[in-house]
């Protein structure tokens, strides 16, 4: 039976992470992936990197989303080193833009609401936000500059994370599914999977939506998934330098000229497939920002699963159970929060302590939370 330090169940951008960090500390490491790794949820992101506030949850999650994204220039930087691969990072302004005829009275409410968490964020005209971006349509009514953010290509970056890991050491392991964990007593001794003993110090469970499926493991990580769907246009003149969203949608630019837009927001289970009605939606609204995109060319549509967990925020840390940690649930956020999760993982596995204050995002909420229903 072979022995590691650390097992990690899931090999996208978390677990690739998490695995990167880990390895850079001398420790042996093993990713075992159910399938391909990174093409899951982290194969389906647009990539942008913005602590927004689209939900209430999202202020809750803003103090980690923040750090994660101070963490981001030099994560590239060491993974690019390490990889020899570019992730296609850019640090360029957002804009968000109303249409409405309301817009200015919206657009004011955001920017309220964004200071309120420290967001950076600047209301400008219609003829602003053009000047800054010419190919924002012109039915926009107000808009919000967002100067700090940033967007990174998470296909490129996963492949480029994994690519780091394993040259630091991490073994990756494909196409062997995790069925059930091994024990004695309350503490994790390794795992089963693809039919192997598998035995580790410590486990990371880092599968997204496909976590709770795990024997065992549902109770720690009861994750769901949300589809996503996603286009990839061409731009038939020129292209966009500016990230742009509105209520409706978004158009995100990569280093090569085409353009992703998005995304839905459906529970449709684990069907993993685009549809006429989330496509007509996403188009819409990506011609809406930037009516020049109605003549690009489609260059592809995909749809992916989002891990959600009932609150909407991520499960990171330890558990009841001495040697199993839990990174999963990152919903909308896995690209963005691929560096704090990697980060707070060691420092658990290492240090026995994190730098960040973390107790809210504990994957033991749910399982008390049942206890106490059960009273």
């Amino acid at each position: 039976m072979e022995f590691f330090d650390v097992a990690i169940i899931g090999g996208g951008i978390i677990g690739g992470s998490i695995a990167f960090e880990l390895a850079q500390r001398r420790l042996r490491v093993v990713i075992l992936e159910r399938q391909q790794p990174g093409r899951e949820a982290s194969w389906a992101a647009a990539g942008m990197l913005a602590p927004v506030l689209d939900s209430p949850a999202d202020a809750l999650l803003m103090p980690l989303a923040k750090a994660s994204f101070r963490l981001y220039p030099d994560f590239v930087a060491a993974v690019e080193s390490a990889s020899g691969l570019r992730a296609g990072f850019r640090r360029k302004p957002a804009i968000h833009a109303f249409f409405s005829p309301h817009g200015e009275s919206e657009r004011n409410a955001m920017i309220a609401d964004l200071r309120r968490v420290d967001v950076a964020a600047e209301a400008i005209s219609a003829a602003e936000a053009r000047r800054t971006e010419p190919a924002l349509g012109e039915s926009v009514q107000a808009a919000v500059l967002l100067p700090e953010e940033a967007s990174i290509e998470p296909r490129v970056l996963t492949e480029a994370v994994l690519a780091a890991a394993a040259r630091h050491g991490a073994y990756i392991r494909t196409r062997v599914p995790v069925t059930s964990l091994q024990q004695e007593g309350s503490r994790v001794t390794g795992l089963i999977a693809g039919g192997e003993k598998i035995a580790a110090s410590k486990v990371v469970l880092a599968a997204g939506c496909f976590s709770g499926a795990i024997e065992g493991l549902r109770r720690y990580a009861p994750t769901h998934p949300v589809r996503g769907q996603m286009v990839a246009l061409q731009p038939a003149n020129g292209t966009l330098s500016h990230v742009l969203r509105s209520n409706r949608g978004y158009v995100v630019p990569r280093n090569n000229g085409c353009v992703v837009a998005g995304s839905t927001l459906e529970n449709a289970g684990f069907e993993k497939y685009v549809t006429p009605a989330g496509l007509e939606r996403i188009l819409a609204a990506a011609v809406e920002l930037a009516p020049a995109l109605s003549d690009a060319a489609i260059l592809e549509t995909w749809a992916g699963l989002r891990p959600g967990t009932p609150d909407e925020l991520p499960l990171l840390g330890p558990t009841n159970l001495e040697g199993l940690l839990i990174a999963t649930g990152h919903y909308r956020n896995g690209i963005l929060l691929a560096p704090i999760t990697a980060r707070l993982i060691r420092e658990w596995i290492v240090d026995g302590r994190t730098s960040e204050p973390v107790e809210r995002f504990s994957p033991l909420r749910f399982l008390e939370a049942r206890r106490g229903a059960g009273r």
